[in-house]
C-alpha cells in the first residue's frame, strides 16, 4: 500500500494588510483540509508584502516574535482546528535589532516544532534583504511531523546546493521552499533548479512563489508554484503564472526509497574528498 501524503501549498496576492492576508490563508487552509490535505505551506513572509523591494526602516513593523507572536500563535490554533501540519514563513524579530527571514513549522496538533531561518540573503535591486535580515543561524533542521520528516529552505537559498543536501542527510522527505521570485531569468531557473535538487537529494520539494505586482516596488511575481517528486517530475501541473491558487497533490513517499535504490547517490557520496569545497 502506497504511503500517500496529501499535501498543499498556497500562492497568494498581497491583499493590502496583514489581517486580511492571514484570514485569506486561513480560508485556503480550511479548503485544503476539506480536500483531505494533511500538510500545507505558505509563501515567503506570507502575512506581509515583499517589502524588500525598497530599503525603508518603516518595514520593520511587519516583524514579530516566533513562536510567541500573534501570527504564529494563530496558526497553531489553525493547525489544531484543521489537523494539518503548517509551514508558516514570517518576518521574525528576536530582540532589538535582531531580525530574520523565518519559517515556523507547526504540527497537526497545533504544537510548535521549531523554525528555520533563511541562510542566504540577496542584496540587489528589488531584493534588498540584507537591509532587513540577519543570516540564518539555526542550521538546517528537519522536523518530525504527523506526515513525516519535513524541512524548509527559503527562496534565494535554493541556488545553493549545500543546504538541500544537508536536509537530505538529516532525513527530509519533503522540503518546502517558500519564495518571492519575479519575472526574468529566474523564471527559467524556477523550473530547473528545484526539480534538479529533488533528483540530487531524492526527496519531494514544494516550490511556492508569490503572485502579482505589489505596492512596494514593481516586481511581478510569477507564481507557477508546484510539487516535484524525487524523479524530478512535477506532481500534477504547476499553478497559474498570474492568479492566486491553492494546490493540493498526493505525494507517494514510497518513491523516496524506490529512487534511492535505483540511484544510490547517498551511498556513493565521497565526503572524504570534499574538504576543498568548504575552504574560502
Amino acid at each position: 500500500m502506497s504511503n500517500l501524503v496529501r499535501a498543499a501549498l498556497v500562492q497568494a496576492k498581497w491583499t493590502g494588510d496583514t489581517a486580511s492576508m492571514v484570514e485569506q490563508h486561513e480560508a485556503h487552509a480550511r479548503a485544503a483540509a476539506a480536500q483531505g490535505a494533511k500538510i500545507i505551506g505558505f509563501q515567503e513572509v506570507f502575512n506581509a508584502p515583499y517589502f524588500c523591494q525598497v530599503q525603508e526602516p518603516e518595514h520593520h513593523r511587519w516583524a514579530e516574535a516566533v513562536p510567541d507572536g500573534p501570527t504564529v500563535q494563530r496558526m497553531c490554533a489553525l493547525a489544531r482546528e484543521t489537523g494539518m501540519v503548517l509551514v508558516v514563513p514570517v518576518y521574525e524579530v528576536d530582540g532589538p535589532g535582531f531580525y530574520y527571514n523565518t519559517a515556523a513549522v507547526i504540527d497537526a496538533d497545533g504544537s510548535y516544532l521549531g523554525k528555520y531561518r533563511k541562510h542566504h540573503l540577496p542584496h540587489l535591486p528589488g531584493f534588498w534583504e540584507k537591509y532587513y535580515f540577519r543570516p540564518g543561524n539555526l542550521g538546517w533542521p528537519v522536523f518530525d511531523t504527523a506526515v513525516g520528516r519535513v524541512g524548509v529552505y527559503i527562496c534565494y537559498d535554493r541556488h545553493f546546493p549545500e543546504g538541500w543536501r544537508a536536509l537530505g542527510l538529516a532525513g527530509a522527505q519533503l522540503v518546502y521552499n517558500p519564495s518571492a521570485t519575479s519575472r526574468g531569468l529566474s523564471s527559467y531557473l524556477w523550473k530547473l533548479e528545484q526539480p534538479a535538487a529533488a533528483v540530487a537529494n531524492e526527496y519531494f520539494i514544494a516550490a511556492i512563489n508569490r503572485v502579482g505586482v505589489e505596492e512596494y516596488g514593481d516586481n511581478d511575481f510569477y507564481g507557477t508554484s508546484y510539487f516535484v517528486n524525487p524523479y524530478g517530475q512535477f506532481v500534477g501541473e504547476p499553478a497559474s503564472g498570474t492568479e492566486e491558487e491553492l494546490v493540493v497533490r498526493d505525494l507517494d513517499f514510497d518513491l523516496i526509497d524506490e529512487v534511492r535504490q535505483k540511484w544510490a547517490f547517498y551511498r556513493d557520496r565521497r565526503p572524504d574528498a570534499y574538504q576543498p569545497l568548504i575552504e574560502p
